[in-house]
């Protein structure tokens, strides 16, 4: 099947891309990587009469990390360059460890990571790792930027907050008080299937304690799962196996997967449980190490 009509633009800068995106009256789309828009295209499940390919506009086309730690990423910044970005695994351990797992290198070549939190797929992974690092998405339109929490920015399956002729142009991760821990483990039948479940945690630590934790959840809900019970379990104690398992079972709790050819509810439970487990004792093997 190949797509409806659309009529294709090109601008050189974000103010020309949110122009045409106002012409276009909600019936025009963002173009970056394009490897979830062309393939809904192509089924007519998506019916753009604009595509409005952003490209071409080089100042989108970044990773940085501020002096103060904080971490900005561009809306063209592909996954394929987070994933071998030294400035990524010097800062990011928990974006660090999602990057290879995110679909397969085909897509990790092409696609975007401001493109994949947007389309807000509940089985995406970087959505995951945005929600365990309080991460945010910088929207631009005609009246302005705004900065919107990524907890806020998804309000459902392949829904979010951007008005028709807003980009969202940078994802923003913020400085830690803390020293920074994480990981990211996900279950797939085979290499850039869809998650049967996948999770992300990310930690800061001050001395012995955790001072900050966030856990976010792939595809075991409708939407992607912010398990702020398990998190908020571990903040103000050292990171004990007693702590470990109390969180594990919290996120578990916060899991709402349903039953489907990957695998039962039961099952997909379990996994976040041992996932959880598994992230967090290597957390603090690695701490213990580093002291």
């Amino acid at each position: 099947m190949y797509p409806s009509r659309f009529n294709y633009e090109s601008p050189k800068t974000i103010e020309e891309a949110i122009a045409l995106l106002t012409k276009g009256n909600g019936e025009a789309k963002i173009l970056a990587g394009g490897m979830s828009l062309i393939p809904m295209m192509k089924l007519r499940f998506a019916s753009p009469e604009m595509l409005v390919d952003i490209n071409n506009i080089p100042e989108l086309n970044y990773h940085r990390a501020d002096a103060d730690g904080t971490f900005h990423i561009g809306a063209l910044c592909r996954h394929s360059d987070l994933e071998k970005s030294s400035i990524l695994a010097q800062h990011q351990p928990t974006l660090a460890a999602t990057a290879p797992l995110v679909a397969d290198p085909i897509v990790r070549n092409r696609g975007t990571f401001v493109g994949s939190v947007c389309h807000a797929d509940p089985q995406g992974d970087w959505a995951s790792a945005m929600i365990a690092l309080d991460g945010m998405i910088v929207a631009q339109g005609p009246k302005g930027r705004r900065t919107i929490a990524v907890r806020d920015f998804v309000t459902g399956p392949f829904q979010n907050v951007l008005a028709s002729n807003e980009i969202a142009i940078e994802a923003i991760i913020p400085a830690t008080k803390g020293i920074r821990f994480g990981g990211y483990l996900k279950l797939e039948r085979r290499i850039g299937d869809f998650a049967t479940a996948g999770v992300a945690v990310a930690l800061e630590l001050s001395g012995a304690n955790v001072i900050r934790a966030g856990i976010g959840l792939t595809g075991v809900g409708s939407s992607t799962v912010n398990a702020t019970d398990a998190a908020q379990s571990l903040v103000g104690s050292p990171l004990t196996s007693e702590a470990i398992e109390r969180a594990a079972d919290l996120a578990a709790q916060a899991a709402q997967p349903r039953s489907d050819h990957r695998g039962s509810a039961a099952y997909k439970k379990q996994v976040v449980r041992t996932f959880v487990v598994r992230i967090l004792t290597e957390i603090n093997s690695t701490k213990t190490k580093a002291a």
